[in-house]
């Protein structure tokens, strides 16, 4: 039991799921009080499962074939059957903790477009110049489902600046598979750009999110 857990934590993208998650309980400060603030994050928390999870299980082949031991499915420590399931307990706990918590039918429906956003790039889009799409649709509406389910609207410097940062993880990100990525085919729009275009791109949006929030 303890190998598997690990196994799945491993799967979950376990540091960049923890950042979410703490952005999350933040913003969700800002609203409401802190159980209901920990309540949003648990939801967010087994929508990052879900995208973490989907991401291992379709890399599998990619990652097998590169010989990738630190993950949990070419290092045997999961199997497909058990991360299927895992995954579809995630998704099940992400829409009974959206809806019967603090974000409600509009917060969660909002929450539920993220995890298809960025599901859909683990499904595809990381292949092709769409490649940011998910990071923009999925981050921007973080904010969105926190304030709508508060009968609100976040101010545009809010999820712009979540743009600005998400976008500049996902060219961040790539480059440390970036030569692995271009050789099996994986070509989003940083692997096409390039290394030094990709540093060059998160560098703007970096000092673009700053100014933003800077100047509120």
């Amino acid at each position: 039991m303890k190998r598997l857990l690990i196994g799945l934590i491993k799967a979950s993208h376990f540091g960049p799921t923890v950042l979410v998650v703490t952005i999350s309980f933040l913003l969700s400060l800002s609203q409401y009080s802190a159980l209901k603030s920990l309540q949003i994050a648990c939801a967010i928390l087994a929508g990052q499962c879900v995208v973490g999870w989907t991401n291992d299980l379709l890399d599998f082949p990619l990652d097998q074939s590169a010989g990738r031991k630190n993950k949990p499915l070419v290092a045997a420590e999961i199997t497909q059957s058990f991360l299927k399931n895992s995954i579809f307990m995630a998704l099940m706990a992400a829409v009974l903790l959206s809806l019967i918590g603090p974000l409600g039918l509009k917060g969660s429906a909002i929450h539920l477009l993220g995890i298809a956003s960025a599901t859909s790039y683990n499904f595809g889009l990381k292949k092709t110049l769409l490649s940011p799409i998910p990071y923009i649709i999925s981050f921007g509406a973080m904010p969105w489902a926190v304030y709508v389910s508060n009968g609100k609207t976040p101010p545009v410097w809010l999820y712009l600046g979540f743009i600005a940062f998400a976008s500049a993880f996902h060219f961040l990100n790539v480059l440390k598979d970036l030569s692995w990525d271009i050789s099996q085919g994986v070509l989003g729009l940083p692997q096409r750009l390039g290394k030094r275009k990709s540093i060059a791109i998160a560098t703007c949006l970096v000092v673009g999110g700053l100014f933003d929030v800077a100047v509120r």
